[in-house]
């Protein structure tokens, strides 16, 4: 998981944050460089300040505690549909879940995108056992994750989690037992309380008002997106198993569970569709949902040997994406280039798809799925031995600390971008100084679209 440098301006600001914890015993007050920081709730960087104290180094310590939540969750997820939906159902759910590119992705980066996806999904899916046997203690295990998803990311787990209030209608009483309410408040409301106190109208303004309400509906953070941004991009977090799709309809949803998981998906897309501000990762909470219903799909179809074999086929487009991944984090997707496809690629996806598809016809559809799961951990090995390389030197700022360490107390930084200046802060711990406020003998600089660099100063 080190590999590669700390990514993006979010990876390194989270893990500065979470060391700050842990170097200085404040477990209230998120702070980077030293002034509040309202932007999240704390889970993430208690998991990371947690980590630092274990001893583990600054590249696995931001990123450790996501894989094993990632891990964890997926146990959990494996045993519930297990219990719910049969093995069968379980396996291939669990198995396309593990597998697919959105959970894959953010279970190797310090976010809180996944620690969010992994409280709220377990909340809802207790929420959906204790609908179907009301069990008197599924309520209060459900209320403590949800207020676990909210120390994650804030309301938006609230928010996500109103179809419940729907398909619980008639159980109101039973679901707001006393344990349960509790248990959330307890779970939730004292480390809120503590900021607040501690800071005011700071806090509130800051957190709620800006990166709550603000980042629903102003496009003042730039990030703004069409309104079907999420489509394509939860079919991309599906990857590759985007095919599995089109089973859905044959699934019957007279069952409510089904309606329930249903209604996630529908809500949430829609929910998060409607704010103006969007980022692919806000999406990852609907993930574990899809996964199941094409779970259930591929446990139930009577014939799917197309849809594992475009799932086959989509394998091929890996040796592409690891060309272009790197200079299109780096530049943007339209500055990425790749010079050729070499034709064994092609040539062992097309036999894949037909291998899987001839075992799909002979009724060996375990096999056929377990061959693809093979083969997905071979092209992931694969991506990471190409482009992870690509991606520490282009991308993270941990090769241009390396560079810049030697000569630290020589260097300000005349023109780098946001991405790079955080990660190059968080490397570093004591950020270097602008060029034009403190001027040094050496100068970083970053021209759009390219690799940053070292040079002397101008000659006066």
């Amino acid at each position: 998981m080190d590999q590669v440098g700390l990514l993006g301006p979010d990876e390194p600001r989270y893990a500065s944050i979470g060391r700050h914890m842990a170097q200085s015993s404040d477990w209230i007050t998120p702070r980077l460089w030293g002034e509040p920081w309202f932007e999240k709730p704390p889970l993430l960087y208690w998991m990371i300040g947690v980590a630092f104290r274990m001893g583990l180094s600054q590249d696995l310590a931001p990123r450790l505690p996501n894989a094993v939540l990632g891990v964890a969750f997926l146990a959990f997820y494996y045993l519930l549909v297990r219990r719910e939906f049969g093995s069968q159902s379980a396996f291939y759910s669990a198995g396309i879940l593990a597998a697919s590119a959105g959970w894959l992705g953010f279970a190797h980066v310090g976010a809180t995108d996944l620690p969010l996806t992994a409280t709220f999904s377990a909340a809802m899916f207790l929420v959906m056992a204790w609908l179907r046997t009301g069990e008197r203690l599924l309520p209060a295990a459900a209320a403590i994750s949800l207020a676990l998803a909210v120390l994650a990311k804030g309301l938006v787990a609230l928010a996500l989690a109103l179809p419940v209030l729907w398909f619980a209608r008639r159980h109101f009483r039973q679901l707001l037992r006393p344990e349960a309410v509790l248990g959330f408040l307890i779970t939730a409301v004292p480390w809120y309380a503590l900021a607040a106190w501690r800071h005011g109208s700071v806090f509130w303004q800051e957190f709620f008002v800006r990166h709550h309400f603000q980042r629903f509906s102003s496009d003042a953070l730039q990030h703004q997106q069409p309104f079907w941004f999420y489509v394509p991009v939860l079919a991309a977090g599906l990857f590759p198993w985007c095919a599995l799709l089109l089973l859905l309809r044959r699934l019957d949803y007279r069952d409510p569970r089904l309606q329930f998981l249903a209604a996630w998906v529908a809500w949430g897309l829609v929910f998060l569709s409607a704010s103006l501000n969007k980022l692919p990762g806000y999406v990852l909470p609907l993930l574990p949902a899809l996964a199941l219903l094409c779970g259930l799909a591929l446990a139930h179809s009577r014939r799917c040997a197309w849809t594992l074999g475009a799932s086959a086929l989509l394998l091929g487009l890996l040796p592409l994406i690891a060309q272009v991944l790197p200079k299109a984090i780096q530049a943007g997707l339209s500055r990425a280039e790749f010079s050729h496809l070499r034709w064994e690629w092609p040539a062992a996806a097309v036999a894949l798809a037909v291998t899987a598809m001839l075992l799909e016809w002979r009724r060996r559809r375990q096999a056929a799925f377990l061959l693809l799961l093979g083969a997905l951990a071979a092209s992931v090995t694969f991506l990471k031995t190409r482009a992870f390389p690509q991606l520490d030197t282009l991308v993270s700022a941990r090769a241009l600390w390396k560079q810049i360490e030697p000569h630290q107390a020589d260097c300000c930084v005349e023109s780098l971008h946001r991405a790079y200046r955080y990660g190059l802060n968080y490397y570093s711990q004591v950020p270097l100084p602008d060029c034009i406020s403190a001027p040094r003998p050496l100068h970083v600089i970053q021209d759009p679209g390219m690799a940053p660099r070292v040079e002397a100063a101008p000659s006066p």
